[in-house]
């Protein structure tokens, strides 16, 4: 895909230039060539193609995310993965 966008480009771009040097054309009509003709059609159809990756990264990002809140519920309240010690510390002895 990335490689017909490259040659896409290249004959736009070639396009402009034979019209900015053209005796009857204009720098600002190149431009307006180079956009109308590339940039703005190729960014249309490259957005259009990407939507499948896009839709595959959203879903991947959306099964990570239940994944860590699944291991999170989970988890013991504080943290620890070892049995809690005794709340009340032990009255010291006398000797």
């Amino acid at each position: 895909m990335y490689l017909v966008a490259i040659a896409w480009i290249y004959v736009v771009l070639m396009m402009a230039v034979a019209e900015a040097v053209d005796r009857n054309g204009t720098v600002v009509g190149a431009v307006f060539t180079f956009l109308g003709y590339g940039v703005l059609p190729l960014a249309i159809v490259m957005y259009i193609g990407r939507a499948p990756a896009r839709r595959r990264a959203r879903r991947a990002l959306e099964a990570r995310e239940e994944a860590e809140r699944a291991a999170a519920s989970a988890a013991p309240p504080d943290g620890g993965d070892h049995a809690p010690r005794d709340p009340v510390a032990p009255e010291r002895e006398e000797p």
